[in-house]
């Protein structure tokens, strides 16, 4: 095991759904007494993959039959859909929760992020929560004092280094506890999503400090994230997780394109977006369509959409905006009736608002987010809310355009019917 940093065997997680305990003392009893002589729980039952859909049974398995070997100095991301199991794997590994069966095998010492202000003591200082974490990563005070300077300038809280991190915004802890987890030098960094807490500067110096870890200093991170183009950027190889299992390990542009696949392709048929989940507001989307689907490259994307509201009720001065993103989450398209001062009113649930962009992308997959706000309040915000397909088309019609990189803001018209 001498190349291998961490090594999972026959993983699995297993909860029970609505309590904990058995509900009765001779239960409680049996199972501290079978687990002391490490024969696991005799009260669990088999139960169920876990989806978030609703289903019957009493218990989950969080994951399923990991089997899983990571190279010293690998970046390993990985990747799937809310509920497959990727932050209770990070747990496992970064020994906050124990597996149900299985083992895992940690060759150094291991560093991890897994929430906002994770390992800090809220009535401690930001100093001393850098020197309390550094002693729980078994560094000396020396150690720490070398790469006390580093880690405050990196995580740009010199100003409130000695004011207790419970007055810190999210955004500061996740720096600080960024900074400290990468500077203290773990053999082994796990990340979780909790980086998307930070701003876009701060993100690109977390990956770039990432990647300095890994080529430069030969230490092994594993990185959960949504941000697809992140993983792409940071990552060599990656996993994809579904219902908590391992349904696909390559190298990251193959799971990214094996993840996209796996999800559901608009056939342009109307789509019902008033029953998905979201807070309750006064008015939100209820309804979608592609008037032109299928779409070839340079075909014009017609959208058609409905609002619905509290008792029909009238509003002024609609902001609808819609954003376009591509396959790994990186924004491309923006548009607002704002932008145009286009002024759009709800009059009834029926009303139409028909929205024809000018279509300069390239074939491929796109995801499509809606964006609603009326008097400088935000009503609703389906992100990802479907994916389209630009297919392949006739190239030479674009020979004069000006190619644009980044985010885009082509021409568009919105009419209200």
């Amino acid at each position: 095991m001498s190349d291998i940093a961490v090594k999972i065997e026959n993983l699995s997680k297993q909860y029970r759904l609505g309590v904990v305990g058995t509900q009765t003392l001779k239960g409680d009893l049996q199972r501290f007494w079978w687990n002391l002589r490490g024969k696991g729980d005799p009260t669990l039952k088999i139960g169920q993959e876990n989806t978030l859909a609703k289903a019957g049974g009493e218990y989950v398995w969080a994951l399923r039959d990991i089997n899983l070997e990571i190279k010293k100095g690998e970046v390993l991301g990985i990747i799937g859909k809310n509920g497959a199991g990727k932050s209770t794997l990070l747990k496992i590994l970064s020994r906050v929760t124990g597996p149900t069966t299985g083992s895992v095998k940690v060759n150094g010492r291991l560093a991890s992020l897994l929430e906002v202000g994770t390992g800090f003591h809220p009535e401690l200082t930001g100093k001393e929560n850098i020197f309390l974490n550094g002693a729980i990563l078994g560094m000396t005070k020396n150690d720490i004092r070398t790469k006390l300077d580093e880690i405050i300038d990196f995580a740009g809280v010199a100003k409130y280094v000695d004011t207790p991190v419970k007055r810190y915004s999210s955004g500061m802890y996740v720096r600080l506890g960024f900074a400290v987890a990468a500077f203290l030098e773990p053999e082994i960094l796990v990340v979780d999503e909790v980086l998307a807490v930070g701003d876009a500067e701060f993100q690109k110096k977390a990956i770039g400090k990432m990647q300095d870890i890994s080529s430069g200093g030969g230490r092994t991170v594993l990185f959960v994230s949504h941000n697809l183009n992140s993983v792409s950027l940071l990552c060599s190889s990656a996993i994809l997780l579904e219902n908590g299992k391992i349904i696909y390990s390559d190298n990251t542009d193959n799971v990214i394109s094996k993840y996209i696949e796996n999800k559901n392709i608009l056939l342009g048929d109307n789509i019902n977006l008033q029953d998905l989940p979201r807070k309750k507001t006064e008015i939100i989307f209820k309804e979608l369509k592609f008037k032109n689907y299928p779409l070839k490259f340079g075909d014009n994307i017609e959208i058609i959409l409905k609002l619905k509201s509290k008792n029909n009720q009238k509003f002024e001065n609609i902001d609808i905006g819609i954003g376009i993103q591509d396959s790994k989450e990186k924004r491309l398209i923006h548009i607002s009736n704002k932008f145009i001062k286009k002024e759009l009113t709800h009059l009834s649930d029926d009303q139409e608002y028909h929205i024809s962009i000018e279509n300069i992308l390239a074939p491929g997959v796109y995801n499509l987010t809606l964006f609603l706000q009326t008097a400088d309040i935000i009503q609703d915000w389906l992100q990802d809310v479907v994916q389209f397909e630009i297919a392949d088309g006739n190239p030479y019609q674009f020979m004069n355009t000006k190619i644009i990189t980044g985010v885009i803001f082509p021409k568009f018209k919105m009419i209200q019917q």
